[in-house]
C-alpha cells in the first residue's frame, strides 16, 4: 500500500479524537467518523475536518471504503463495529480494553486471524519514554538478571464521577480494564511477553455514583459532579466494577534467567497516595525505579547496591516518541505510527494485536473471580 491509507473512526469522544490525530500525524487519511448522536458527530466531524459524518457503522463502511478502522468507544461497544471491519477486510485498531469479556475478545482475535486483517491493541504506555529507557538498561544488564517487578498506584479519583460506562462491566469500566492493561503491557514490553501465571483479587470501592446527564467526553466527566450531593433528587447508579486489585503474576524473562520473574501490580482507585506512584524493576546486579503511575519519570538507577542515581533520557529515544506533551497523546501516535508503517509493508518492531487483547481479557475474567485464595483457618 503506497498511497495513504483510509481511515474511519468509531467514537466521537476523547479517543476517537485523539486517534484520528493520531492517524494524520501517521500521513493516513481520516475519511469519516460515526458516533451515536447526530448533532454531536456533526460537531466533531465538523471541528476536526472530517468529510464524512454517520450513525450507522454498517453505511459508513460502504460509503467510506476504509482501509483501517480506528475504535475509540468504550469496551462493551467494541464487538459488533470490530466484527463488521473484519467483514469487510478492514485492519483494526482498537483501545483497550479489547472487549467487556474473554470470551469475546477471543472470538474477534480468532475472526481477524481467519480474515488476515492485522490489529493493533492501544495499550499503548508502554511507549511512554522512561518505559522504552527501562527496557533498554535491562537489555544492556543493567540490572543483571531480571528478579522481580512491582507497580504501585493511588488515584484518589471523587467519589461522585458521574455514573457511566466506567462504572459498568458490561460496558467495559473497571480498573481492570483501564488501568491494569496499560501496566501489564509496560512490565511485559520491559521483561518478556510471555504472562507463565497470575493471581488476584479486585475490590469495590465505589457502591453508587450520581446519575447526571450531558456527560460526553471521558476527560471532563469530572465538571459534572453534583454540586449538592445530597440532592434528594437525585438519581443513582449501581456499579459492578472493581475501583481497586491486587495482582501477582509471573512472567518469562527474554533475558537469561533461573526463575520466573515475580510481579506484583497493586491499584487503589479511590485512595490517596503517601509517597509516589512507581514502577520498580529489580535484578540480581541492580534496580531501575521510575516515577509515576505509567512510568513518566524520572528514572533512577542503583547498580551498586548503596545508591540512586537519576539517568537523563537517552537522546536516542527521546528523538524516536512523538514530540507531544500529552502522554495519552504521544503514546496512541507512536503506536499508530508502527501500525501504518507494518500495512505499508515496512518494517517495524513488534506491535501488540489482538493476540494480546484478548489474552489480557481473559486474565482479567480469571482475576475478577476472586478465587485465589487458601482458606488457612483449619490451620489455626
Amino acid at each position: 500500500m503506497n498511497q495513504k491509507p483510509r481511515v474511519l473512526i468509531c467514537g466521537t469522544g476523547f479517543a476517537g479524537q485523539g486517534h484520528t490525530k493520531a492517524f494524520r500525524d501517521a500521513s493516513a487519511e481520516v475519511v469519516g467518523i460515526v458516533g451515536r448522536s447526530e448533532e454531536v458527530v456533526r460537531d466533531v466531524a465538523e471541528k476536526l475536518g472530517i468529510p464524512y459524518a454517520g450513525l450507522d457503522w454498517e453505511q459508513a463502511l460502504r460509503d467510506c471504503q476504509p482501509d483501517i478502522v480506528s475504535i475509540g468507544t468504550p469496551g462493551g461497544a467494541h464487538v459488533e463495529p470490530i466484527k463488521k471491519a473484519i467483514e469487510f477486510g478492514c485492519h483494526v485498531f482498537c483501545d483497550k480494553p479489547l472487549t467487556e469479556s474473554g470470551e469475546s475478545a477471543r472470538e474477534l482475535y480468532e475472526l481477524a486471524v481467519a480474515r488476515g486483517v492485522k490489529t493493533a491493541f492501544a495499550s499503548s504506555f508502554r511507549y511512554m519514554p522512561e518505559v522504552l529507557h527501562a527496557r533498554q538498561l535491562v537489555a544492556d544488564g543493567a540490572i543483571g538478571e531480571p528478579l522481580e517487578v512491582e507497580s504501585i498506584s493511588h488515584f484518589n479519583l471523587e467519589r461522585y464521577i458521574p455514573f457511566g460506562w466506567s462504572h459498568r462491566k458490561d460496558a467495559g469500566g473497571g480498573r481492570l480494564n483501564n488501568n491494569f492493561t496499560h501496566v501489564l503491557s509496560i512490565v511485559t514490553s520491559v521483561i518478556g511477553e510471555r504472562i507463565l501465571a497470575v493471581s488476584g483479587e479486585v475490590r469495590n470501592d465505589m457502591r453508587v455514583a450520581p446519575i447526571v446527564e450531558g456527560v460526553h467526553n471521558f476527560k471532563t466527566r469530572r465538571d459534572f459532579i453534583p454540586e449538592d450531593i445530597d440532592d434528594p433528587d437525585l438519581e443513582w447508579g449501581e456499579t459492578d466494577v472493581e475501583w481497586s486489585y491486587t495482582v501477582l503474576a509471573q512472567l518469562e524473562s527474554r533475558y537469561p534467567a533461573k526463575s520466573p520473574v515475580s510481579v506484583l501490580c497493586k491499584h487503589g482507585g479511590m485512595h490517596p497516595r503517601f509517597n509516589e506512584d512507581h514502577i520498580a524493576f529489580y535484578g540480581s546486579e541492580g534496580a531501575i525505579y521510575i516515577k509515576g503511575h505509567y512510568g513518566s519519570g524520572p528514572l533512577y538507577l542503583n547498580d551498586d547496591g548503596q545508591t540512586w542515581r537519576e539517568v537523563p533520557l537517552p537522546d536516542e529515544i527521546a528523538l524516536s516518541v512523538p514530540d507531544m506533551a500529552d502522554d495519552t497523546q504521544r503514546n496512541w501516535t507512536y503506536l499508530v505510527r508502527e501500525f501504518v508503517k507494518d500495512i505499508k509493508g515496512i518494517p517495524v518492531s513488534p506491535y501488540q494485536t489482538f493476540k494480546e487483547g484478548s489474552l489480557y481479557q481473559q486474565i482479567i475474567d480469571v482475576i475478577r473471580k476472586n478465587d485465589r485464595w487458601v482458606d488457612v483457618r483449619h490451620l489455626q
